[in-house]
């Protein structure tokens, strides 16, 4: 195949705004001196250490996102809030479409790229291990992107791992309140392998306390919930049957 030829092939198959990551180029058969000739003609720009857009497009992080997970296979996704919007749960909340949460494996190194570009939204990345990074995840199309963002079940577990600190916990009790379509299957496997007492005990707290008609399918005696009280907040009043300290107005 000539390099027109090839040039031709990565253009066709590269949707409207796409990134290209130079190293997965080289594993297509795209060398370094090739790449460096497309951007030299001026139809790949470099918008940062080894990774490309087509001239004249501009990133977008859903872009982004998906090079990393698809091209790099790096455990990283939309979740929390963000994820919960994207499904269609939190319309009657209070968001910015400028911030996008995202959750990345502890220990994940993120290139210096995604820090140095303007994207069409804010990304906050929190990285943790607290559930598996491979569980509760589900497709999603975001503009002509398709890619891994948290199921419904693992964003408000999101959500309440980030509670009290960086999400509040109203709020969050607000969220799963309109959660009453969750599927007690997945909810069991969630609960099961997720490694964070405070965000079992929040889950099933307020699970309960919004009188969801799936938890009366969920086995929590297989739930490790821990022993002895959590203090979610500081001078709070503690639940009896979870043993959370937490605010009065959320009780």
């Amino acid at each position: 195949m000539t390099e027109d030829s090839k040039l031709n092939q990565l253009l066709l198959n590269l949707p409207k705004g796409a990134l290209v990551l130079s190293s997965w180029l080289e594993s297509e058969g795209y060398s370094y001196e090739l790449q460096q000739r497309y951007r030299n003609s001026g139809w790949l720009k470099s918008i940062g250490r080894g990774v490309m857009i087509r001239m004249g497009e501009k990133p977008v992080l859903a872009a982004a996102i998906t090079a990393l997970q698809q091209q790099a296979n790096v455990s990283i996704h939309i979740g929390g809030r963000t994820a919960l919007s994207l499904l269609g749960f939190s319309h009657y909340l209070e968001m910015s479409e400028k911030e996008t949460t995202l959750f990345a494996d502890r220990g994940v190194k993120l290139p210096a790229w995604i820090r140095e570009n303007e994207w069409d939204t804010t990304p906050h990345v929190y990285c943790t291990s607290f559930l598996n990074a491979n569980i509760g995840l589900v497709d999603q199309l975001i503009g002509t992107e398709m890619l891994k963002i948290s199921g419904s079940t693992r964003a408000m577990m999101e959500c309440l791992y980030l509670c009290p600190l960086q999400f509040p916990l109203s709020e969050a009790y607000e969220l799963m309140e309109g959660l009453s379509t969750l599927r007690p299957a997945q909810v069991q496997e969630l609960l099961e392998q997720c490694e964070s007492i405070k965000v079992k005990r929040l889950f099933l707290f307020f699970a309960e306390k919004a009188g969801h008609a799936w938890l009366k399918y969920v086995d929590i005696k297989n739930v490790n919930i821990g022993s002895g009280k959590r203090s979610i907040v500081p001078n709070g009043v503690l639940t009896s049957k979870y043993q959370l300290v937490l605010p009065e107005d959320v009780i």
